[in-house]
């Protein structure tokens, strides 16, 4: 038996950190979390210290009360890393304009958001119809420059500039140069 796992290969530290992390997300005392699961303070310190050996059930009890997945408290976190490469990922083409949007991240379960990257040449603008109500997008251009923004009263953007705009009404984005591109996060409130 090596440090950190208890008898049967509980990985102990993985637990304890787990047991940690998730207490803090909930912001509850240690002491609210054992009286919410059912067991005694000491067993709870004992898991966050690393000394404890955890039962299946205690470890359920937990992972309720925190409002986790099991797995959670028992796996390791693993920083989730996910690269796209330029030219890569769904893309979808507008029928009016030169305009294409590629997602690079769809909204979570927990989150309420999507990131795209905006790709578009001068013509004709790309105009949106409203979204669906509370919704809030946000645009950084990255190349060229393009009006965007609400329909009667788009804003002309440089590299680096920031707009924030109601999405629930009519609006544009209207490449002024060849090769502009915009990093676009439609957020649903």
């Amino acid at each position: 038996m090596s440090d950190g796992q208890a008898k049967g290969g509980a990985p102990l530290d993985v637990i304890a950190a787990s047991l940690r992390r998730e207490r803090a997300r909930a912001g509850l005392s240690l002491t609210e979390v054992a009286r919410r699961a059912g067991i005694a303070k000491s067993t709870l310190s004992q898991l966050e210290s690393a000394t404890g050996n955890p039962s299946v059930e205690t470890l359920w009890a937990l992972s309720v009360t925190l409002d986790v997945p099991f797995a959670r408290l028992v796996e390791p976190q693993r920083p989730r890393v996910q690269v796209i490469r330029a030219g890569e990922g769904p893309t979808v083409f507008s029928e009016r304009a030169h305009y294409t949007a590629t997602v690079l991240s769809a909204c979570p379960p927990s989150a309420r958001r999507d990131l795209y990257l905006i790709t578009a040449e001068p013509g004709r603008a790309r105009s949106s119809e409203p979204h669906m109500s509370g919704v809030v997008e946000h645009i950084v251009l990255s190349t060229g420059r393009a009006l965007v923004g609400i329909t009667e009263d788009p804003v002309e953007l440089f590299p680096g500039d920031y707009i924030t705009y109601p999405g629930d009404v009519p609006h544009i984005f209207e490449a002024l140069d060849p090769g502009t591109t915009a990093v676009e996060i439609s957020e649903h409130v």
